[in-house]
């Protein structure tokens, strides 16, 4: 065993002192030690009920022959963080939740691990930190919020953003915004659309490193708590087997994860996570994949924000296992690849049903022949900028207009809701990318702002930054190379014309070569926003958001 190091012979009598400490009995100790990495907290709604999962799963590990410890990794709400100085300690948490698992986990020799997380980084974080330590590892997340109900239609937090820019267009009075306020998200979970965090727990199934119903299952459903006793046994299994995070998460594994975020169309943070989580494994990820994958991969799904249904129904209609297998009609997926179960991804969803065409659209009859992600490139953005094409109206899928320049995200904010920005825009946010910013804040306010101030059809917005999954329209994020390092964002200038072309995946400054070198040449690095504190060393170590924002250490 792996923790024989702290528990075995002589020399870790001390230790074992130290368990005795702990109350741990010598029965305890002959067992293998199970590290249960709990993401509980009481200020993010995903969270709260985590510490049900963390027993579920503590009772899971003991029934099957192990130990189980539980130690403590942090989230954010990025609900809560959205639009002020918060939002920049958002991304940059997943790097510390892998870093300090590692930290734990190495410092104290787990024999493995059961990663309990729920919202936006944590997954990918945990993801990271799974793939570095590589002890035997089973995910089960806290499960998504069910679905909000406002005058009989159902609603999620992402019309409660858009009620706000209703209210600033004087669409929405405040007595109807506080009956969102009150009825949008009626339970604990992760947010109930299509969101970073239901995003990245559904592809963790794809990956293999959950059991099914890891992203779908509803929070309060007692069904979770099954199986989060389920995920305690089967990592046991796991540790009997030998199998690890590595054996798991392969190249193959990541493609077939960037193909059913295709089906599923997917938040645009995905874009940012599954490169992160190849480059624990060694693999560069060059995000352009998407278009590759995309142009084979039917969308089969229209969940919030994209359309009316939710995590809930998705679940009903038999969950992402049931996407995948339609997706095999068309051999788009790799079915050898292993996972946490012991078996394929062929072996497990050999006898899975889409038991609702209506949520799931059969491979025959997709919304688009195309995936729900894709990668534009041009002289805007020659290393790439994401969009999420599923959620974007017809009319907007090819747009030309005149840039309207933001250095940060308040500013916009302010011109929008004033009212400055009218039909036929392309709002520009800048310095706001992962050094920018620092910590590339997510753009909710702003799109929902569009949306509700009934601009959604007619108003483009491209950003160095990045968007919730709750976003919609046409937004495109992750602008390659960013400002802060002089790509070609830092050199628009308002009124100049932006072209956007989605199904031909381009992004185009129409200013001449001449006219931008010209530009290049007087443009000069601005001040550090941040110059203390962690948000300094992110700043100083991350990269572009088409490397996923990972951290290295620069030469």
């Amino acid at each position: 065993m792996r923790s024989d190091a702290v528990k075995k012979g002589m020399q870790q009598a001390p230790h074992r002192s130290l368990f005795h400490a702990l109350g741990m009995t010598k029965e305890e100790m002959e067992k293998p030690l199970v590290g249960i990495v709990s993401s509980y907290n009481e200020i993010v709604p995903g969270h709260m009920n985590l510490d049900k999962i963390v027993n579920a799963v503590k009772l899971g590990v003991a029934m099957a022959g192990g130990t189980p410890v539980v130690f403590p990794a942090i989230a954010v709400c990025d609900g809560i963080a959205m639009g002020h100085v918060g939002m920049k300690y958002s991304l940059v948490t997943r790097d510390l939740i892998a870093d300090s698992t590692e930290a734990m986990a190495m410092a104290h020799q787990f024999d493995a691990l059961v990663m309990v997380p729920n919202c936006d980084k944590n997954v990918p974080g945990l993801l990271m930190a799974a793939a570095r330590i590589n002890v035997p590892t089973v995910f089960v997340s806290g499960g998504p919020m069910l679905a909000g109900k406002v005058q009989g239609q159902k609603r999620s937090l992402s019309s409660m953003f858009e009620a706000v820019g209703s209210y600033s267009a004087g669409t929405m009075t405040e007595e109807e915004v506080e009956e969102f306020e009150n009825h949008v998200c009626p339970t604990c979970g992760s947010c109930s659309g299509m969101y970073t965090a239901n995003s990245m727990n559904c592809l963790t199934e794809v990956l293999g490193m959950g059991l099914r119903g890891n992203g779908t299952i509803p929070a309060v459903y007692s069904e979770r708590i099954k199986l989060a006793k389920h995920a305690g046994m089967q990592v046991m299994e796991m540790y009997r087997r030998n199998i690890r995070p590595r054996d798991i998460m392969t190249k193959e594994a990541l493609m077939n994860a960037l193909t059913v975020d295709m089906a599923l169309g997917c938040s645009t943070n995905s874009m940012l996570h599954l490169p992160a989580i190849a480059h624990e494994i060694g693999w560069d990820f060059d995000i352009t994949f998407a278009n590759e994958i995309s142009a084979k991969t039917p969308n089969l799904c229209h969940l919030a924000p994209a359309g009316p249904t939710y995590m809930e129904d998705l679940n009903e209609a038999g969950g992402v296992w049931a996407v995948m297998k339609e997706l095999t009609k068309k051999d788009l997926l790799n079915l050898d690849c292993m996972t946490v179960t012991g078996k394929t991804v062929g072996e497990n969803i050999a006898n899975c049903v889409n038991k609702n065409p209506e949520v799931i659209r059969p491979i025959e009859n997709p919304y688009s022949q195309t995936g729900g992600l894709a990668v534009l490139t041009g002289n805007l953005a020659p290393h790439g900028g994401v969009v999420k094409r599923s959620a974007v109206c017809e009319e907007m899928m090819v747009h030309e207009g005149p840039a309207r320049v933001f250095d940060c995200e308040e500013d916009a904010i302010a011109a929008i809701k004033g009212g400055k920005i009218v039909a036929g825009d392309v709002v520009v946010i800048r310095y706001e990318g992962p050094k920018g910013g620092p910590g590339m804040r997510e753009m909710l306010n702003p799109t929902s702002a569009i949306a509700g101030m009934g601009l959604g059809s007619s108003v483009a917005l491209i950003t160095d930054g990045r968007f919730s999954g709750a976003s919609r329209g046409a937004s495109i994020g992750h602008i390659s190379p960013e400002a802060a390092v002089g790509g070609p964002i830092a050199l628009v200038e308002e009124g100049d014309m932006i072209r956007i072309n989605i199904p031909e995946t381009k992004l185009e400054l129409a200013v001449s070569e001449e006219e931008l070198a010209a530009r290049r040449a007087k443009w000069q690095p601005r001040e550090p926003k941040v110059t203390t504190g962690y948000l300094a060393r992110y700043a100083s170590m991350v990269t572009s958001g088409n490397r996923g924002a990972v951290l290295e250490i620069q030469k």
